[in-house]
């Protein structure tokens, strides 16, 4: 977006609005945080905005301020269709292709709202009015506090919008460990605590109160662990059987695939997990340094995301994408090797 785009922006939203707020299908910490961040501004403004997402979300994210005002979309429930047909504007946040919100979309195609992104994924698809794109960016949250920057807006976060972004932030740097956090994702950081939000909380909320049936899922992650010692690569495999028989809920695998890449030596770590009711394998990819696992899964795994962080989908059987990933590592290992020189 240029000044002018953002000056248009502040002028669209000087006015009373109805607004929708669109996260990603199986949202995760930073499309929630930087979703309930920004309605909490809205509504703070006179707005009336509500955040309505294409599927549910890990209970681990429950806790956010506001979270009981969020709409799970049902193309068969006309009161949430109606949200979209009435809204005047509506904002994609933390994805940038429409492809991302599955059912929704029929009906955003259909809208006549002003329609705004603001993501910072790669190679961002052209269908918004205002699109506010940076990759080079660690979070769709830390955009967010940009975007409020830009149109003179930082003083009207409050603790509650403090909570969200830092914890969008929070989850989608590894707890502020990935190579795109910056000095500058740092400063944002302690502003955010300063109007408010409590860190060690936001923490203890995210990554503690482990239920038994994670803690058990996560030893059979640990179990089923491979290293490709090799390659400097490892992957971890999950079955539908071994889902079911842990009791899984949604989120409860989050972060393995970090275990993988905490291992000494690993710089690239893969993730495949069976859908539970679909002939498919979910994948989720991480990366140290320079070697890019968005590459890798646009190549592979009909997915992207970041350099570091990645996801996909393939409707294979798990071995025979466990076998796709080995020839992948296996053609990129000088680079993968190397990523970190």
């Amino acid at each position: 977006m240029t000044k002018d785009d953002f000056s248009e922006v502040k002028e669209l939203l000087s006015q009373p609005k109805k607004v929708v707020i669109i996260p990603h299908k199986n949202p995760d910490g930073d499309a929630m945080g930087s979703s309930l961040g920004l309605y909490k501004y809205l509504k703070n403004n006179g707005h009336s905005p509500v955040v309505l997402a294409p599927t549910p979300y890990p209970k681990f994210l429950h806790w956010l301020p506001n979270n009981d005002t969020v709409e799970i979309f049902n193309e068969e429930d006309e009161a949430k269709t109606n949200l979209i047909n009435q809204a005047d504007v509506i904002f994609f946040m933390d994805f940038n292709t429409l492809e991302r919100i599955e059912e929704i979309k029929p009906f955003v195609d259909k809208s006549d709202a002003i329609k705004i992104m603001i993501d910072h994924h790669q190679q961002p698809d052209s269908f918004p009015d205002y699109t506010y794109s940076d990759t080079t960016i660690c979070a769709t949250s830390e955009m967010l506090y940009h975007f409020l920057e830009n149109i003179n807006e930082v003083d009207k976060i409050d603790a509650e919008i403090a909570t969200c972004i830092y914890t969008g932030i929070l989850t989608d740097t590894g707890s502020f460990r990935y190579a795109s956090t910056t000095s500058t994702t740092h400063r944002i950081a302690a502003d955010l605590i300063d109007r408010g939000a409590v860190n060690h909380e936001i923490h203890n909320n995210i990554f503690d109160g482990n239920t038994m049936a994670r803690m058990k899922l996560m030893g059979i992650a640990l179990n089923n662990l491979v290293v490709l010692k090799n390659y400097n690569s490892a992957y971890i495999t999950m079955t539908r059987k071994e889902l079911r028989k842990n009791k899984f809920q949604k989120g409860d695998t989050e972060g393995f695939v970090n275990m993988a890449l905490s291992i000494e030596g690993v710089n690239v770590a893969a993730i495949f997990i069976e859908d539970l009711e679909g002939d498919f394998v979910k994948i989720s990819l991480r990366s140290t340094g320079k070697f890019s696992v968005n590459q890798m899964s646009r190549d592979n795994f009909n997915g992207g995301g970041h350099i570091n962080a990645a996801g996909g989908r393939v409707d294979l059987p798990i071995t025979e994408v466990v076998d796709m990933f080995i020839k992948a590592v296996k053609l990129n290992k000088k680079e993968i090797i190397n990523s970190n020189g």
